[in-house]
């Protein structure tokens, strides 16, 4: 036989003949004499499958009194059906082609991952013990380049972010971690991730693991970081979401859909502008801005005082500090639908609005109205896992493939549905593993903007 891809890099031995079988048993017994304690059988799996050498070589290392771990390789056109044959034969086998340090590469997991853990593949009969689907080795530090004869001489070239991703999605699917780094030359941030405590702890000790399909992503709106926040920042959790699970757009003044606007009193200075119509919810708070006079001070692009006398500047919190303008670089044609951002509240025309009788909020520099829509399930490309530990912990992790931000959710009471006696939780005691964050007990949902191509790793006791 030969190796699909090293045609001539290997030769192969007749298993069918007693001089082949023999010279295999003398290989294998060298082997154990030199206490090898690990076997890679390469050009035996996916499009090179040969059972019957899976099955001799498999039945002499169970011969021995101690145990040799058994890998198979390449993964490459590997299906579950095809493990099932030989997953009672090893102890891993690679279930994708070469792994390397691109995103095209870590985000190409996510399917296979996927099936492997549904096909109950995860910590099925193996050699002696349990076998694992393998999604190869984790390209991190100091590496050298895919067909390269020369040694380490560059760093990992994915993001932080990604490495996070992929270390997440492999401890998840429990899928054997194979440093594909040079471990003489190991920075701390490498090392800090290859060793993290939660993330080996999971992938060593967990159970029930798989995709988690209850959720819901949206790309992340700037508006975001400052409504209904005391303080400005990317990450957050949310307590029953609120407005995070909406998103302020622009439209045409005309549309039905911008009539929902109604100012209330909020204090001296300030009245809330809220959005009430089309609530997701009766039970859901609407999403409010609050209004105030123009600041007196004149700026840039500016109106005269007759023509502002009936304009209002938008503000993000009661804080005002940030105020809602549209996009200062042209004017907005009605027909195209583009976000709000708050920016440090100026006397500028594309910051200043006006409230209408009938229930729409107009800007005077695009001409367009606001409306506020709901977030769409599973925008974008974002991905879910889930799995239980020892102490009753579950652990949930969030990824975002897409190459921007993206605001991820589930509810609290969707997280049993994946997981045996399908429990419904009230509440769920959460932190957040790569931010650090103690979020108390969450109830109703769990919420983050989660960055391009990033994960979110949470840590839950609930009930």
């Amino acid at each position: 036989m030969k190796c699909g891809w090293m045609q001539n890099g290997f030769m192969s031995v007749n298993m069918h003949l007693g001089a082949g079988r023999a010279f295999m048993r003398s290989l294998y017994q060298q082997y154990a004499d030199w206490g090898v304690d690990f076997v890679k059988n390469d050009c035996v799996f996916g499009d090179d499958l040969n059972i019957d050498e899976i099955k001799f070589v498999s039945q002499l290392l169970n011969e021995f009194s101690r145990p040799i771990l058994y890998s198979l390789s390449p993964g490459t056109s590997a299906s579950p059906s095809m493990a099932k044959d030989i997953n009672g034969l090893v102890n891993m086998y690679r279930v994708t082609g070469d792994d390397w340090d691109t995103w095209g590469d870590v985000s190409s997991h996510f399917n296979v991952a996927r099936d492997f853990a549904a096909a109950k593949m995860i910590g099925a009969k193996g050699l002696k013990g349990t076998s694992w689907p393998d999604l190869d080795m984790l390209p991190l530090g100091w590496l050298t380049d895919p067909g390269s004869n020369d040694g380490p001489h560059r760093n990992c070239r994915l993001s932080i972010d990604e490495q996070r991703t992929q270390m997440t999605l492999w401890s998840m699917a429990k899928s054997p971690l194979m440093f594909g780094g040079d471990m003489r030359n190991l920075d701390e941030t490498t090392f800090s991730l290859i060793t993290n405590p939660t993330l080996l702890k999971i992938n060593s000790f967990s159970s029930n693991n798989m995709e988690f399909p209850y959720i819901t992503g949206a790309k992340h709106q700037e508006f975001r970081r400052y409504a209904l926040a005391n303080q400005v920042e990317s990450y957050k959790v949310v307590d029953g979401l609120e407005s995070e699970d909406r998103f302020l757009g622009m439209t045409s003044c005309r549309d039905v859909n911008a009539n929902g606007w109604s100012a209330e009193a909020y204090d001296d200075e300030l009245e809330k502008v809220c959005w009430k119509e089309n609530s997701p919810s009766e039970q859901q708070a609407p999403f409010c801005l609050y209004k105030r006079k123009l600041l007196l001070e004149s700026d840039g692009n500016m109106m005269s005082n007759k023509n502002s006398r009936c304009k209002l500047h938008l503000l993000a919190t009661e804080r005002r500090e940030f105020c809602l303008g549209v996009s200062p670089n042209r004017k907005l044609a009605s027909k195209e639908f583009r976000r709000g951002s708050f920016l440090p509240c100026r006397r500028d025309a594309n910051q200043m609005w006006e409230l209408s009788h009938n229930g729409t909020l107009k800007s005077h520099y695009s001409g367009l109205c606001a409306s506020v829509n709901a977030i769409k399930a599973n925008e974008g490309e974002v991905r879910s896992w889930i799995a239980t530990g020892t102490q009753g912990e579950i652990y949930l992790a969030f990824f975002n493939l897409n190459p921007e931000a993206h605001t991820i959710s589930t509810e609290i009471s969707d997280i049993g549905k994946a997981l045996p006696g399908g429990k419904v939780y009230s509440d769920c005691k959460t932190t957040e593993v790569w931010t650090a964050k103690d979020f108390g007990v969450v109830t109703k949902m769990i919420s983050m903007v989660v960055p391009p191509h990033g994960c979110a790793l949470f840590t839950l006791h609930c009930t």
